[in-house]
């Protein structure tokens, strides 16, 4: 027998069944109506109570989550998004030229909740986003230019002016499994999701967010924290082979630019091993490249949209296997400040192990300035298998230098193979550019590379390859106040 522990006790004492109003689970009938009612039911008590969904494969369109309830997905119980036309149409929010329709819209899930508190989903059953569209003005940008696919987050506001009266075909259409916006003390635990179209879980300024023991295997994103507080994230495994694993962002969606802070993520294993190969134990890795055609995802990220800032954000004794690396960009405005990263263990790294960018796209309203990243202190990261053409880069602007870095007790294993010519390259600033490692190129240095920065302190960083490499393991361009101490392959 299973013991569920719920996280709010005060919902036991009313226990709906969702059979009860009529729900089938044969795989066949649409039960979101069902699901729907026994949700009002227990809404409608005065502390509110528990939906159950036994065993069975549950069909549904957009599922509404309410205040003070808890829903438990038993083991074998799978809530599957339906295929079709049935999913909440997607609020109408105006012009949303900072970040792209996906971030923007919520109501458009299979599992929605807005201003809603006191609400969990738990239990070890499954959600099976197979019905959620993958499809969306980026994919339809490759159709009317002939370019490789991408994704909003790489196009101008203009550009997606001229995608976005075209999102009127997502009407009908769901694209997220569950999307939060607003929320106050919401707990999400123990279930796994599999393929949930451009995002398994969208959480947008909610508080109070505890995240933990999920397993999800899906297409695109995998657990997108944007404007939240109080969040904990913890024990939860993310495989996004195509985009990233878990993401913090401080976007302009809810009209305002408001700072992501008080964010934990802990505990935590990202990958980005073939679609499906984490759920199912194979943890496959023929898929060569992501849609960005970067080789594949997974990792956990700060960025892209940052107009809010970050405050007070820890990552702390999380895995990377066949995935990038960490990645911490402010391009669109912000500060991000007090960020510490401590114990990560990565392995078989797709491109840089460490990424750090100031970039100047400002994707914002009018008035946006140059985002700055100080105070970041990451230590403790043992990474091996890097692909041998990007090291660790630490890369600002020339009028706007990433300042107060910490690098301490780092050990760096990289595949070798870069050439004389690769030590000579001396890449382009490409400050608007969209930020990923692979922006620069092959980088000029195999360990760390660092340009326009200050105040950055190396302790205990020691580097090595597989095989020779005719680069310099240690590149500085345009660097003040850098101390490195117990480092030692550092020449000075």
């Amino acid at each position: 027998m299973t013991t569920i522990f719920l996280p709010f006790p005060a919902h036991a004492a009313t226990m709906i069944d969702i059979r009860d109003h009529g729900a089938k689970g044969d795989g066949k009938a649409l039960d979101s109506p069902a699901i729907n009612a026994a949700i009002a039911a227990a809404a409608a008590r005065p502390q509110g109570g528990t939906v159950t969904v036994p065993a069975g494969r549950y069909r549904c369109y957009s599922i509404r989550l309410r205040s003070r309830v808890t829903i438990v997905l038993a083991k074998g119980a799978v809530i599957e998004a339906a295929t079709g036309t049935g999913y909440d149409l997607p609020e109408n929010n105006g012009d949303q030229l900072y970040q792209d329709f996906g971030h923007s819209h919520w109501h458009n899930s299979l599992i929605c909740g807005e201003d809603v508190e006191d609400v969990a989903i738990t239990g070890p059953g499954l959600i099976h986003g197979i019905g959620l569209t993958r499809d969306g003005p980026g994919a339809r940008w490759k159709a009317q230019t002939g370019e490789r696919p991408l994704s909003m987050r790489q196009m101008s506001a203009a550009e997606i002016a001229k995608l976005e009266p075209d999102a009127a075909r997502m009407n009908g259409l769901g694209n997220k499994a569950i999307a939060l916006k607003n929320g106050r003390n919401i707990r999400l635990s123990g279930f796994s999701m599999l393929k949930c179209g451009h995002f398994a879980i969208l959480a947008t300024g909610t508080r109070g967010l505890h995240i933990h023991d999920l397993s999800i295997d899906t297409d695109r994103d995998g657990i997108d924290l944007d404007c939240v507080r109080d969040t904990v994230v913890e024990r939860c495994r993310v495989n996004t082979p195509n985009d990233d694993a878990i993401i913090i962002k401080s976007s302009f969606a809810l009209g305002s630019a408001i700072a992501a802070e008080n964010v934990v993520v802990r505990h935590c294993a990202v990958s980005g091993y073939d679609l499906g190969t984490m759920l199912d134990g194979t943890r496959r890795t023929t898929q060569l490249l992501a849609p960005d055609r970067d080789r594949p995802t997974g990792r956990i990220k700060l960025g892209t949209e940052s107009n809010g800032g970050y405050r007070r954000i820890r990552i702390e004794d999380c895995t990377f296997h066949h995935c990038r690396g960490l990645a911490l960009e402010m391009v669109d405005g912000g500060v991000m400040d007090d960020v510490v990263v401590r114990r990560l263990t990565m392995r078989d790294v797709t491109t840089a192990p460490l990424f750090l960018r100031i970039g100047d796209r400002r994707r914002g309203p009018a008035g946006t300035g140059l985002g700055a990243i100080s105070n970041i202190r990451i230590e403790q990261i043992v990474a091996t298998g890097i692909d041998h053409r990007f090291a660790a880069t630490i890369a600002g602007l020339p009028d706007r230098p990433v300042e107060d870095v910490v690098l301490r007790d780092i050990r760096l294993t990289y595949a070798g193979g870069g050439t004389a010519a690769d030590a000579a390259r001396r890449p382009q600033e490409l400050a608007s550019a969209y930020p990923e490692p692979s922006m620069f190129g092959v980088t000029p240095a195999w360990g760390l590379w660092v340009r326009h920065a200050r105040g950055l302190h190396v302790e205990g960083l020691a580097l090595a390859t597989a095989t020779p490499d005719q680069r310099p393991p240690f590149r500085m361009e345009d660097t003040i106040d850098v101390t490195v101490t117990d480092t030692p392959l550092w020449r000075g």
